[in-house]
């Protein structure tokens, strides 16, 4: 066997056809091709999935069964594989607990520093807290009014699981009679069952005492008795009133307030020992919006203002009664717009009247009828039912008018109190990761230890500083360890999983990493490569999926798919250096990178309509109170490095704003005073990065809606009136026309127990999706399963008489994917893909010429031949009138657009300005910006 090369031999998975490659190994390969050439089949779902399927069977049966099975991919074989890691660009984590530093595993290390460095400081006057006497103890508990009954109780078991019977056991024989468990109390002679596998908590009765001038010396031997038992922490339930626990470790002197011993759990928010109690360690809470009820305050009552379930103005409804009863008692009408409201009068609709009794007429036969009744308010009401309702659908419902608020007693920073009084270095641990990581390096750089803490934390500090460390190399200094997981975009959180990797100082692995590149500014891009290299200086080997060009000259290794895409690609077109590259006539890879195909600058910039949709104030995030003005009628991008505001500002408060007033979608936009102009366009269409389904039914056709008219087309020929069919009867997705035998997803699972689950066509059906009688019913000889297998292209050609069916499939063969079948499973496209699905469905849309279309980095996963064809496609919008806005880092994209907005300097903190504006040429000659300086030799290149 090869130790050297990777051999692979008769790879046939999707649409390879048959290709055999070898790969050097401890080298740098990036594989690269056209979008849906087959690079992504050949390292990912063979090469990958072949070393985590031999991985797999090498465990034995019993593990094997709590891991995931994995199919043999369809290939010969594969010599000289290594362990493998894939570091895609999947979400890192959906959980909203999931932060950056506990994904990195930071947090893990400062939660241990600083429970083991950290000064505690009492959460009330900010004193330094020291160890606590039991005299000290005496004295607090003695402060309590004469009378007062108390228990002295000692914590043996605090938040762990088990039936911890031996602890019952010592305890009943060292005398105590009783026990309070989990808040419930016991007698210590009856048998206490507790549930294995649940967090409990155990303190011992030691002692039930009534405040008075004698108790002292009781008092101070039941202390030291309960602090025997526990080693340090003593707990005094009051009759009627707080508890109060006390530590021999740490208490303030002035007012009381313990700490416990530190320990790592009083620094998660994932621990109710840390957690804030109030949020249970979110940081927020989901609360009903005000902006989202009262969206257009230029509106009255009767003219739609109130957007809320339940609550939307009808004649005669008992919302209609409520409000002329508000009206009267505040002197406000039906017709009034709400910006003319009283602030007492807008509070009472939103949160009720408080107590005062609300008058209310209603007609009826008898006449009309007074009553006089309570308003809740609609805020309160929609928060009462979202608690009380059984329906999901009212859930959803209500769910959409509630946004994340920042919870009142921890103020986001997810911790109890205690453990935010305790610091190091001078700031506690949620200040620290609040910070960059740039600001973070230098502030470990310049924080004063004493020579105990330097003993105890050097160790600590170092594993901190090397992550944070990695984190920069790759690109991400602007990033905080607060940051939700959830809000990473898929280049950020793959390049998270990069640092790492680099961390874990593995050698001999095979890594394979999904553009890695993306959504970075070409200033980090000699980051990321060399951090690339770094790791196969290790003795690691890196198969990078591509289409950088930077990353593609500093490879060992390059491997070009093609020459097309789909049905048109799978094949191994040119492998060596990038001169070999350049040197096959075949590729097209080559052709770009040689210069011989480019994408060239237009002669001339668009002027537009003269039209400005002018955001003032942009405040969001990281920006710093700026006013922006986007021309009308021309193609913007905005640029600049990662983190410096481009997302906040464009999709947080430009899409937001304009998705709510325009199109009347349930957004709450990001901070800013005013957008001007808004009175100029008529709809705002944003194009995401987000999948267009996640299960196999879910296809191009049905993601686009031309199957719906595909369906009606079927339902109204001869064939299908005859026997009474609908539109119905073709859907893969209900009972009637589809094979029940699959239940219309052609093929049928079956579980092989230790060995991978096979899926086998069905049966029945054949494959098909539907029943025989649905398959007899033809439009042009062909029934509804031959459409759906027809690619874009053939179908442009088949449908080309129906202009409804023909222009939604003709924007698909527009922007590149005229290879993929109609019904093709959405779990197949590639990242690519599926945002060009979603580009195609808005493209299908009539445009009316005064329409804003907002894309978040449209490149992702595009060949620099796909790029060209997405730029015609966006130029063609353009010119019939509409506005087109793109964040972009493609310096392709960047130097054919008309206009440029240049964000930065820096990212994070030192970001959020505009750097540079204007035309291409203006901002390269702009020499304080970074993407001016790498578009300079761009359009030298006309």
């Amino acid at each position: 066997m090869s130790r050297d090369k990777i051999i692979i031999k008769g790879a046939r998975e999707h649409n390879l056809k048959d290709i055999d490659v070898e790969l050097p190994r401890e080298k740098l390969i990036v594989m690269t091709g056209l979008s849906g050439s087959g690079k992504s089949s050949l390292a990912f779902d063979t090469i990958y999935a072949d070393g985590q399927r031999r991985y797999v069977e090498s465990l034995s049966s019993y593990a094997r069964q709590f891991l995931g099975q994995m199919d043999k991919p369809d290939v010969d074989s594969i010599e000289g594989l290594s362990p493998a890691i894939s570091i895609d660009q999947k979400t890192t984590s959906r959980n909203p607990r999931s932060t950056v530093g506990t994904v990195t595993e930071i947090y893990d290390y400062l939660r241990l520093l600083y429970a083991r460095i950290g000064i505690p400081h009492c959460p009330i006057c900010g004193r330094e807290i020291h160890q606590q006497t039991v005299d000290q103890m005496v004295d607090a508990i003695l402060k309590l009014p004469q009378g007062a009954r108390f228990q002295v109780l000692a914590p043996v078991v605090r938040g762990r699981k088990g039936t911890h019977v031996k602890e019952f056991d010592a305890a009943a024989r060292s005398g105590f009679a009783r026990v309070r468990v989990d808040g419930n109390m016991y007698e210590l002679d009856e048998e206490i069952k507790l549930e294995k596998n649940i967090k409990h908590t155990i303190e011992i009765v030691v002692d039930r005492l009534v405040i008075s001038e004698d108790v002292r010396s009781r008092l101070a031997d039941s202390l030291e008795t309960a602090l025997g038992l526990t080693g340090s922490i003593v707990t005094v339930d009051v009759i009627g009133g707080e508890e109060m626990t006390f530590s021999q470790n740490y208490a303030c002197p002035e007012h009381g307030v313990s700490v416990e011993e530190l320990a790592p759990r009083m620094f998660s928010f994932n621990n109710p020992f840390g957690a804030c109690e109030t949020c249970t360690g979110l940081g927020t809470f989901m609360r009903v919006d005000p902006e989202l009820i009262l969206p257009h305050k230029n509106l009255s009552i009767r003219q739609g203002a109130i957007k809320a379930s339940g609550w939307y103005y009808a004649a005669g409804s008992i919302g209609e009664m409520y409000y002329k009863g508000l009206g009267q008692k505040y002197g406000f009408t039906l017709d009034t717009p709400i910006k003319e409201m009283s602030k007492e009068a807008v509070q009472a609709l939103l949160y009720g009247t408080k107590g005062e009794k609300l008058t209310l007429y209603r007609e009826t036969d008898s006449g009309t009828g007074r009553y006089t009744t309570d308003f809740e308010g609609i805020v309160n009401n929609l928060e009462r039912r979202f608690r009380e309702t059984s329906s999901e659908w009212t859930k959803d419902e209500i769910a959409g008018f509630m946004t994340g608020v920042e919870c009142p007693d921890c103020h986001g920073d997810r911790l109890k109190k205690t453990s935010l009084a305790v610091t190091v270095g001078g700031i506690n641990i949620s200040r620290f990761t609040q910070m960059s990581v740039k600001e973070e390096l230098a502030f470990l750089d310049g924080i004063a230890l004493t020579e105990r803490e330097h003993l105890i934390g050097d160790r600590i500090l170092k594993e901190i500083r090397e992550r944070l460390g990695f984190l920069q190399s790759v690109g991400l200094e602007y990033l905080t360890l607060a940051r939700n997981a959830q809000t990473l975009s898929g280049g950020e959180s793959q390049r998270i999983r990069l640092a790492t990797q680099i961390g874990s100082y593995l050698v001999g692995v095979l890594y394979i990493l999904d553009e890695p590149s993306i959504g970075l500014h070409q200033r980090d891009n000699d980051k990321l490569i060399a951090t690339l290299k770094r790791l196969r200086d290790l003795g690691n080997t890196l198969i990078v999926v591509e289409h950088d060009e930077d990353t593609m000259r500093a490879a060992d290794y390059v491997v070009d798919i093609g020459p097309g895409a789909g049905v048109h690609g799978g094949e191994l077109v040119a492998c060596g250096t990038v001169e070999d590259i350049m040197a096959e006539p075949r590729s097209i890879t080559g052709q770009y990178l040689s210069g011989k195909k480019k994408i060239r600058v237009p002669e001339k910039r668009r002027s537009g309509t003269g039209g400005r949709l002018r955001i003032v104030g942009a405040n969001q995030n990281n920006l710093k109170d700026i006013t922006v003005e986007f021309p009308l009628g021309v193609m913007t991008c905005v640029t600049g490095v990662s983190g410096s505001g481009k997302s906040s500002l464009v999709n947080d408060i430009l899409y937001k704003k304009l998705a709510a007033d325009l199109n009347g979608a349930k957004l709450r936009p990001g901070s800013f005073q005013e957008i001007e102009g808004m009175e100029q366009i008529d709809k705002v269409i944003g194009i995401d990065q987000s999948p267009i389904g996640r299960t196999p039914r879910s296809n191009p056709a049905t993601y686009t809606g031309v199957f719906t008219d595909i369906r009606n087309l079927y339902a109204q020929t001869t064939d299908a009136k005859m026997r009474g069919y609908n539109s119905g009867r073709f859907s893969f997705n209900v009972k009637g026309g589809r094979c029940e035998a699959c239940e219309g997803d052609g093929i049928i699972k079956i579980e092989m127990h230790f060995l991978p689950d096979i899926y086998v066509p069905c049966e029945v059906c054949k494959g098909r999706r539907y029943n025989r009688e649905t398959l007899e019913v033809k439009y042009k000889d062909k029934n509804i399963y031959d459409v759906l297998d027809m690619t874009a292209e053939e179908a442009v050609v088949f449908f080309e008489n129906i202009p409804r069916i023909k222009r939604k499939i003709q924007t698909l063969v527009d922007v590149g994917l005229g290879y993929i079948k109609l019904g093709q499973s959405a779990t197949t496209l590639s990242g690519g893909e599926a945002q060009r699905v979603k580009l195609a469905l808005e493209l299908a849309r009539v445009s009316t010429g005064k329409t804003v279309y907002i894309l978040d980095e449209p490149t992702t996963g595009l060949h620099t031949a796909d790029v060209h064809k997405l730029i015609k496609v966006l130029q063609k919008l353009v010119d019939a009138g509409n506005t087109v806005i793109v964040i972009e880092h493609n310096l392709d994209i960047i130097k054919v657009s008309d206009h440029i907005i240049d964000l930065g300097p820096e990212g994070g903190n030192a970001g959020g300005e505009i750097v540079a504006t204007g035309t291409p040429e203006q901002v390269a000659a702009n020499p304080h910006s970074y993407t001016g300086q790498y578009l300079k030799p761009m359009l030298a290149k006309k």
